[in-house]
């Protein structure tokens, strides 16, 4: 029989690539979809037998145990530490060795995934192994670092990133999911930031170090673009969580409260209060947070659009993230994956696209941008 784990998850950065959606709001608690970014990680762990979590945190961390507490409402116990610098991914597991036990999986706090846990842990078990790495297969590995195995699934090397395009003999990349033993805490020196992955895992390898070629979905949601695929592949199913039952087999969910003058197509979330006028396309792949107000013959595709915001007339919204309250007016285009941080005012005429982003707070008059 398994020995029991904990979890640790590690969301102590500043969020920097999810800026500005983290400029006012620590990332764990940004929402998506329908609650806060880390409640599905909480969920998928709790699927797999994990009860006690603790959750590593830094900026603005009070904000978070505010809004998780601790943490029954997810059927778990949430514990907290809160790093008086950022540390590292190694760090920040030394710097909460007090509360872990013999066994615990540590995970990056910007995965979305329904990846089998328990069959990782199974082959932890199995092999003796002092860590245990999921492995995630990935179209394109340029952006990361690339792990390869041996046939026992013993990790050989870690390499650089790779350039883009270029033949690579394998496409395995850490996903930011591991399953340790205690011991691998001796080995990570106190009082400094320290990176696991390049300080700590080559210390491991020639010592019990182990590869977990994970099925099933795995996505880096840290980024405004993983955020926005993150967001459409759930509503539409694409990745196992509770919202399932949510969007039914349609993918589509209308809160009764909301008032629907034009047209939704699926897949696409409607949220308590929201306000849709005549003309209005919304969809697909549309999520619109409670209280939100769509003005006429505004266009909504491949956009989420987050509580209290408001649109104006002859919009067109497309592949864009809008934070909470943001207003915006009339005939103003925001798209090409831009992200308007809450709170900010936009004037008619407007052009955002090109990736730019407006930081929370901004006023812009009319006509004022054109990217």
């Amino acid at each position: 029989m398994l020995r029991l784990v904990q979890a640790l998850i590690l969301a102590g950065g500043v969020g920097t690539r999810l800026r500005p959606l983290t400029a006012r709001t620590p990332k764990p608690i940004v929402t998506l979809v329908d609650r806060p970014f880390i409640v599905f990680m909480l969920e998928w762990l709790r699927a797999h037998g994990v009860d006690e979590v603790i959750l590593s945190c830094g900026f603005l961390a009070g904000s978070v145990r505010e809004v998780l507490d601790d943490g029954a409402a997810y059927d778990l116990r949430l514990h907290y530490v809160d790093e008086p610098e950022p540390l590292g991914t190694g760090g920040a597991l030394k710097y909460a060795e007090e509360l872990l036990g013999e066994r615990f999986v540590v995970c990056n706090g910007d995965v979305l995934t329904d990846m089998d846990l328990s069959a990782q842990l199974v082959q932890h078990e199995a092999t003796g192994a002092a860590a245990t790495l999921a492995l995630a297969r990935v179209e394109d590995p340029s952006a990361y670092g690339l792990v390869r195995v041996d046939d026992d699934l013993r990790v050989r090397e870690f390499f650089e990133k790779p350039n883009a395009g270029g033949e690579q003999l394998d496409s395995l990349i850490s996903a930011g999911v591991y399953v340790l033993e205690r011991s691998v805490l001796d080995l990570i020196p106190g009082g400094r930031p320290v990176s696991i992955e390049r300080e700590i895992w080559p210390l491991l390898i020639a010592s019990g170090m182990y590869g977990y070629v994970a099925s099933g979905y795995w996505l880096d949601i840290g980024s405004p673009r993983g955020y926005l695929q993150g967001s459409f592949d759930l509503i539409e199913g694409q990745v196992e969580t509770s919202l399932a039952t949510t969007m039914g087999s349609d993918h589509l969910s209308l809160a009764a409260s909301a008032r629907i003058e034009g047209r939704v197509v699926p897949a696409a979330l409607i949220g308590e209060g929201c306000e849709l006028g005549p003309d209005v396309h919304a969809g697909s792949q549309v999520i619109l947070g409670p209280g939100v107000k769509v003005a006429a013959g505004t266009r909504l595709e491949r956009a989420v659009i987050l509580a209290g915001a408001q649109i104006g007339e002859r919009c067109v919204l497309r592949d864009c993230v809008v934070g909470e309250r943001v207003s915006i007016g009339a005939h103003t285009e925001v798209s090409g994956g831009a992200v308007i941080g809450q709170d900010a005012v936009i004037g008619e005429h407007n052009m955002i696209t090109g990736g730019v982003r407006i930081s929370p707070g901004v006023v812009l008059g009319d006509r004022a941008v054109a990217f």
